[in-house]
């Protein structure tokens, strides 16, 4: 077979490419750096990550995804370009069809320019599918089953929440509050108590290494250098997992809230399968310290973390590529 079947997770943060027969193949940061006179590529993924807050003026590093949504058209285009050419897709003697995911609440506009391009990189055609569902499968879930499943999808710029059953979403709410928004939270929040400045990358390290979303969460502390907004120079200050906590508490209980939402719209037969078998945690939010334990506390239903949580959805794609007939002949039927 000359073609080849793509699935990718276009996220915000991430953008990972699964290749039929071969599994995960890419997985790098949702980002471009390109020259602002010339509009010409100079790095893509983790190359143009590290240049993010430290590139001369002529050079900007720029992430196309906001919100789960493509925020710069052509930046996209060119990054989709450039990693589906890293996985081979040049080199194949015809188009490939590629499966890509979305959050499940965008709009027609937002879900075409997506398409769109998936279309221009090269697909021959492009299937969508919601990030909610690919994450269910992806984590193991047998969502085809007429059981209940809910799963919580955590990515770099929207949660999901659904639950499943039947191979089809029953209940979802998806929201614009994830790890970027974590990340901002933390920001503003040393901004305002310490006076001092710092950048996206610091404060994804600082909820990486000591954040912490439960009262009974780690207890770490950490030195963090940025710029003084009094004197305008470099400081250091040591900050510790009770103010990370303080810090991320909004952005965390509008995902709680979501979460509630969710189950208070659930069926109730479904609701008593979510009881026996737990929600399920993906995304790479699953991993913030102490937010199973939270979910656990405020919801009282038992909350895993999938194995692999930041390839779920993914890894979703791939089990679907298998099925991209069926999927081929429902969205024709919706079409």
């Amino acid at each position: 077979m000359l073609s080849k079947d793509i699935g990718i997770d276009l996220g915000t943060a991430n953008v990972s490419i699964h290749v039929k027969g071969k599994g995960v193949v890419l997985d790098e940061p949702s980002v471009v750096a390109i020259e602002s006179d010339t509009r010409k590529v100079l790095a893509v993924g983790e190359d143009a990550r590290r240049m993010v807050g430290r590139t001369p003026g002529n050079i900007v590093a720029i992430r196309p995804l906001k919100d789960g949504v493509i925020a710069d058209f052509e930046v996209t285009d060119m990054m989709l370009k450039a990693f589906i050419a890293r996985v081979g897709g040049r080199n194949w003697y015809s188009r490939p069809r590629i499966l890509i995911c979305a959050p499940s609440n965008i709009t027609s506009v937002e879900q075409k320019a997506i398409r769109e391009a998936a279309e221009r990189s090269g697909a021959k055609e492009v299937f969508m599918e919601e990030e909610a569902k690919a994450a269910a499968i992806g984590a193991g879930m047998d969502i085809f089953q007429p059981s209940g499943n809910m799963v919580i999808d955590i990515g770099g710029g929207t949660t999901d929440v659904a639950v499943l059953s039947m191979g089809d979403v029953v209940t979802a709410s998806s929201l614009k509050v994830a790890g970027d928004k974590f990340d901002s939270a933390i920001m503003k929040y040393i901004k305002n108590k310490y006076k001092l400045l710092i950048g996206e990358r610091t404060a994804e390290d600082i909820k990486i290494k000591i954040g912490t979303v439960y009262h009974q969460g780690r207890r770490d502390e950490l030195d963090i250098r940025g710029r003084d907004m009094v004197s305008g120079l470099p400081q250091t200050v040591n900050i510790n997992s009770d103010e990370v906590r303080e810090a991320l508490w909004e952005p965390v209980s509008s995902i709680v809230s979501s979460a509630k939402s969710v189950l208070e719209r659930t069926p109730p037969e479904l609701s008593a399968d979510i009881i026996d078998r737990g929600i399920i945690l993906t995304g790479g939010g699953a991993l913030l310290d102490g937010l199973d334990a939270l979910l656990v506390e405020e919801l009282k239903v038992p909350v895993l973390i999938a194995e692999d949580p930041m390839h779920c959805v993914v890894k979703g794609t791939g089990i679907m590529l298998d099925h991209l007939d069926r999927i081929q002949r429902n969205q024709r039927k919706m079409g």
